[in-house]
C-alpha cells in the first residue's frame, strides 16, 4: 500500500475481530514505531506489548474505577458523559494487543550549556518529548492500516497511569505515555470527514 494510501484510509478503529495477531506482526508495528523521528535522535521511547486477556482487563478495571472517583458536577448529563467516557478510555481491554508506550526524559544539549531546568527547556520548547511520542504513534497507526489491520491511539487511560505502569512492569527511568488498540477491525468504518484543504492551509511566501 502506498504511504498516501494508508493516511487516506486510516481511521480509529475501536471494536475487533476475537482474531490474535501474530507476534513476528507486533514486533513489525513496533520496529515501524522505533522508526520515527525523535528530539534529538534520542529514541526515548519503549514499547510494551498486552496480549494477555486477565491483563488487559485488570488494566481496564483500574482506568475504570480512576473514572468512578472523578467527581461528578451538577449537570443532569453527568452520568451519561462519565460511562461514555468509561467505554472510549477501556474498549481497549477488548482488542487482541495493546502497544504501551513508554518515554524516558530526553537529555537536551541546550541543558549543557545554560542554568536552565530540564522541565524549563522542555516548555520553551514545547514539549518535544511529546511530540516525539506522537512520532511514533502515527508510525505504528499508519503501519496498521498498511498491513490490514486497524488500530486507535488511547490517552484517557492515561488518567490511571501509575496504577498502570505498575501493572505493566514499568519503572523508572520510564513512564508511561499512551496506548495504541490492535486488531482486524470487526467491520469496514470509514475515516470520518476532515477538513478541507483550503480550510487548513496558509502560504506564506
Amino acid at each position: 500500500m502506498e504511504l498516501k494510501q494508508a493516511i487516506e484510509k486510516r481511521t480509529s478503529i475501536r471494536s475487533f475481530k476475537d482474531q490474535e495477531i501474530p507476534a513476528e506482526d507486533l514486533r513489525q508495528l513496533v520496529r515501524m514505531g522505533g522508526q520515527a523521528p525523535s528530539v534529538n535522535n534520542y529514541q526515548p521511547w519503549k514499547f510494551y506489548v498486552i496480549t494477555r486477556k486477565p491483563m488487559l482487563e485488570r488494566m481496564a478495571d483500574v482506568v475504570k474505577q480512576r473514572i468512578e472517583e472523578l467527581p461528578a458536577n451538577q449537570s443532569i448529563a453527568s452520568k451519561n458523559i462519565k460511562n461514555q467516557v468509561e467505554w472510549f478510555a477501556t474498549f481497549f481491554q477488548d482488542a487482541p494487543a495493546v502497544i504501551a508506550l513508554a518515554m524516558e526524559d530526553y537529555e537536551s544539549v541546550l541543558e549543557k550549556g545554560v542554568d536552565v531546568s530540564h522541565q524549563d527547556i522542555n516548555i520553551l520548547r514545547n514539549y518535544p518529548d511529546i511530540q516525539s511520542a506522537g512520532a511514533a504513534i502515527q508510525n505504528i497507526l499508519l503501519s496498521a492500516v498498511d498491513m490490514g489491520y486497524g488500530a486507535c491511539w488511547l490517552s484517557a487511560p492515561m488518567m490511571a497511569k501509575e496504577d498502570l505502569e505498575k501493572i505493566i512492569g514499568i519503572e523508572e527511568p520510564f513512564h508511561l505515555m499512551a496506548f495504541v488498540a490492535v486488531g482486524v477491525p470487526s467491520k469496514d468504518i470509514r475515516p470520518k470527514s476532515k477538513k478541507g484543504l483550503d480550510e487548513i492551509f496558509q502560504l506564506i511566501d
